[in-house]
């Protein structure tokens, strides 16, 4: 089991000749993906990387079956390829693309809300199901296959996590970046949700940053459903400066709730085992699997 990337989704990249979409499509294809083309407008009809390339993304939905793309349009162009991919019928939409301007993305986030479609990101490391699909920018041999979802704001403390999993002797079922953007389409409670309706995921790492209210509304909704599985939390930026963006859009502190301290308070009350270190990660999972 995975939740939204599997080796039967068929994936293509939007901004495929480019030079970061012919990079990461070819270390995809490399992976194993089902990568089944490309989009370039005005280059439809050509081949790229030994697969087609189209003129919109309508055209891959319509020739190749096409369910999934992952994004790597310029930040001025990205909303607009996000709102395309929508109106295609794409079932998961996974936006790598930095620096799309905040009102774009509203723009796009409205205009998403009524399609039958997920949007993962922007600002994000991709999603990926080990040994079946690696839709994103992620080191494919970090990852290893097992029952550890991991949910997370940050690209690299994804990479960490997942090392820190497998070291311990486990695995993971897929591998969530959700994007570091004030405006993101999937949330860390939705994504957390994913996971824990997925059988094969028998716990998750949930790894947060300061600023906004992301991992409380995560955390609260576990203890509100249960604690159905355990759930292993960090949250990064415990030492940044108070009004500081840090890093990511999104990580900013505004107000008192959301503080690196103020998360982790309100994580330990929903029952989350909460580390202080990134480093503490692996050895936290093996120690409430067992």
């Amino acid at each position: 089991m995975s939740v939204l990337v599997n080796k039967d989704s068929k994936i293509i990249v939007q901004g495929f000749t480019g030079s970061e979409g012919t990079f990461h499509a070819g270390q995809m294809i490399d992976y194993g993906t089902n990568v089944v083309g490309g989009v370039t407008p005005g280059k439809g009809g050509q081949e790229h990387l030994g697969k087609p390339v189209f003129n919109t993304v309508q055209e891959a939905v319509e020739k190749a079956g096409a369910d999934t793309t992952i994004i790597f349009v310029p930040p001025a162009f990205a909303a607009d390829a996000i709102m395309e991919a929508a109106d295609a019928g794409i079932k998961v939409i996974i936006t790598i693309t930095e620096g799309i301007p905040v009102a774009d993305m509203i723009k796009a986030f409205n205009y998403i809300k009524g399609k039958d479609c997920r949007l993962i990101g922007p600002n994000c490391p991709g999603v990926i199901t080990p040994g079946e699909a690696k839709v994103g920018i992620m080191p494919g041999f970090v990852f290893k296959a097992g029952e550890v979802g991991i949910v997370s704001k940050s690209g690299t403390l994804t990479y960490e996590a997942a090392d820190q999993v497998v070291r311990q002797g486990l695995g993971i079922t897929t591998a969530i970046g959700i994007g570091g953007d004030p405006i993101i389409g999937t949330t860390t409670k939705e994504a957390v949700e994913l996971l824990m309706n997925d059988d094969a995921t028998k716990c998750i790492v949930m790894i947060g940053e300061i600023g906004g209210n992301l991992e409380a509304d995560a955390a609260r909704w576990v203890k509100e459903t249960g604690n159905k599985k355990p759930v292993v939390g960090f949250i990064a930026g415990e030492t940044a400066p108070k009004g500081r963006t840090m890093g990511h859009a999104g990580a900013i502190v505004g107000g008192a709730d959301d503080t690196a301290e103020a998360k982790k308070a309100i994580m330990k009350e929903c029952g989350i085992h909460v580390v202080d270190s990134p480093a503490e990660i692996g050895k936290k999972v093996a120690e409430v699997l067992s």
